[in-house]
């Protein structure tokens, strides 16, 4: 009896070490989708591609809104590429002009003498705003979201690039540290390392800095030369080119994958990769778009934001070059 009792109560001390192990495990954070996501961004290992959508999916809802992060998140982006301004009022808003007049039903709602640029403009002035749709015609109901609102959409789901948001970089790492998204934000700019590392100075967690280089401009091969004689790269630069026959191209992309960084490609138009015959538009017109996309692959670009993202998904899944 003695020894069945022994065995009843170790029976019940192991069922009750399981139960705490497996509470202790179910309460353990998961890993969420951007998490993936941006292990793979920022991993040289990796042969992972990740599609970044440009502005949303703007031809079929205004670019830079909710419903156009929706539909992209649906269709399997890994990153949203979003650009911001700040209101009168401090309030970061997504706008890729400085004014609102192009995106905007702004002339029918505002006289002819006030200003349409976004700094003139509080937020509430701004939510009178109908966005438009890419032909320009308004829609019925939606707003310009704030930076805020767009990072609670995304959050956990799916990666961002910040454009055109580097100058706010102070706002944007506060909103990222109180949503807990640093890891998850990509922000870039065509600064030189040493004014980047001036802004980057600020303590704690920072957002992923990635330094946009333009082989065949000025600005650009000097941003490479200063990288380069500072010893290194950041984890994933952009690489813009016009022409791939010219040297400096292949110097730039030898020299950036060799430092064990990653390279982001803009296929959205052909003058940022490579020239005519090169873009998301050349590939939607073949019935094969490896055709265009494969030469990427075969350069080892690792990210690519594209105007055409469920087309460059479905084609990379088929190269097993897009799943997590």
């Amino acid at each position: 009896m003695i020894k069945l009792k022994r065995v009843i109560l170790s029976a019940l001390a192991l069922a009750a070490c399981l139960c705490l192990f497996s509470s202790c495990s179910s309460q353990a954070p998961k890993q969420s989708r951007a998490d993936a996501i941006a292990a793979h961004f920022l991993n040289p290992a990796s042969k992972y591609v990740a599609v970044a959508s440009h502005r949303g999916d703007w031809r079929n809802y205004p670019e830079n809104s909710i419903p156009a992060i929706e539909s992209v998140i649906k269709m399997g982006v890994d990153i949203v590429e979003l650009d911001i301004h700040l209101t009168k009022d401090s309030i970061l808003v997504l706008s890729h002009d400085p004014d609102v007049k192009r995106c905007t039903d702004f002339r029918k709602v505002y006289p002819k003498d006030k200003s349409a640029k976004v700094c003139d403009l509080t937020y509430e002035e701004i939510l009178q705003l109908r966005l438009n749709r890419g032909h320009g015609i308004a829609t019925d109901s939606i707003r310009m979201p704030t930076l805020r609102q767009a990072l609670l959409c995304c959050k956990g789901r799916v990666c961002v690039n910040i454009d055109k948001g580097f100058d706010y970089y102070p706002q944007v790492l506060e909103l990222a540290k109180e949503l807990d998204m640093t890891g998850h934000i990509v922000i870039k700019s065509k600064m030189t390392p040493s004014a980047v590392d001036s802004v980057l100075a600020i303590g704690g967690p920072k957002l992923i800095y990635m330094p946009v280089i333009d082989a065949q401009k000025a600005r650009g091969r000097l941003l490479f030369e200063l990288y380069s004689e500072s010893g290194g790269f950041p984890p994933v630069c952009e690489l813009c080119w016009q022409n791939e026959e010219d040297d400096a191209f292949e110097t730039m992309r030898r020299a950036i994958l060799g430092s064990g960084s990653k390279i982001w490609v803009n296929t959205i138009w052909s003058s940022l990769c490579g020239g005519p015959g090169n873009d998301d538009d050349a590939a939607f017109e073949l019935d094969d778009p490896g055709e265009v996309y494969q030469k990427y692959l075969d350069f080892g670009v690792s990210a690519i934001q594209t105007d055409r993202p469920e087309m460059l998904i479905n084609w990379l899944e088929k190269q097993g070059r897009h799943k997590l």
